[in-house]
């Protein structure tokens, strides 16, 4: 089997994007985590499907996979590429574009300047929402994490996130306390864990360790996530700009029920065509 793809990336953030549009076929795990192997494959944090939607009053369903070939609910970035990749490939005709995902419907705007601004949901913070192995709703919740305390948030986009604030997070042990928080009890479902470290007001510097595919160059729900801890903690206020390692993202809330807005690029890399 051959099949067409595109590789894309977000801020970093890479992915391949496949299509049903035109083409019609069906991966395995095994086939999945051939295409996002770095050696042996193409090479990506997430493969990206994208479908003709299951009705007339969305344009798009879009499901995403990490590199170990396991499906998730929510990727921000590759939301961003998604729109992109629709556009440029005359799949559709508009610039709001509405996609079906696993948790529900993401609304995708673009600009004249080809960014893309998704509307990421509203955070959910019930722990059995999350899913979070905790009697009651906290603010912040305790780890003990290799004979040290830690304080992290918690709450889900789609997908579960912790978050973690660091004074500098470049040389935070990010490679040894993600994985150990990801194994947790706590998080039954797995998590991705952000470390976030707070420059100003308005801006602060994150890095992530993804479910699934460990830390990536840019991770966009979770930088809405920390966001929404440290407005929480009243770190941060207003238009926030996330400065990750592929780039930046302009991100906003209003606060508690309402959702978050995320703002950024997206790039295309190379097309081709690889047999499975």
């Amino acid at each position: 089997m051959e099949i067409s793809f595109t590789k894309m990336h977000g801020i970093g953030n890479d992915f391949v994007v496949l299509d049903t549009f035109n083409q019609s076929f069906s991966l395995t795990r095994e086939q999945l985590r051939h295409i996002a192997n770095r050696q042996f494959g193409i090479g990506c944090d997430q493969v990206l499907l994208l479908e003709p939607p299951a009705n007339d009053s969305a344009d798009v369903c879009y499901r995403i996979y990490n590199a170990d070939g396991g499906e998730v609910m929510q990727c921000g970035n590759g939301a961003r590429c998604a729109a992109i990749y629709l556009l440029e490939k005359g799949l559709v005709n508009k610039k709001t574009i509405i996609a079906e995902t696993g948790n529900g419907r993401l609304i995708l705007n673009v600009d004249n300047d080809q960014c893309v601004t998704v509307n990421m949901g509203v955070p959910e913070f019930e722990p059995k929402h999350i899913p979070l192995l905790a009697d009651k709703r906290e603010d912040l919740y305790n780890m003990n994490i290799n004979g040290q305390l830690i304080e992290l948030g918690a709450l889900s986009l789609g997908n579960p996130h912790a978050v973690i604030t660091v004074d500098d997070v470049d040389n935070y042990p990010v490679h040894e306390t993600g994985p150990a928080v990801q194994a947790a009890e706590l998080f039954p479902e797995g998590v991705n864990v952000g470390f976030i470290e707070i420059v100003n007001r308005q801006s602060f510097k994150l890095r992530v360790y993804e479910r699934g595919a460990g830390e990536t160059l840019a991770c966009g729900s979770g930088a809405c996530a920390a966001m929404v801890v440290a407005c929480q903690q009243g770190y941060l206020e207003g238009t926030i700009d996330a400065e990750l390692k592929g780039g930046h993202l302009s991100l906003e809330w209003s606060g508690e029920g309402e959702p978050v807005m995320m703002t950024g690029p997206a790039t295309v890399v190379f097309e081709g065509k690889i047999s499975l």
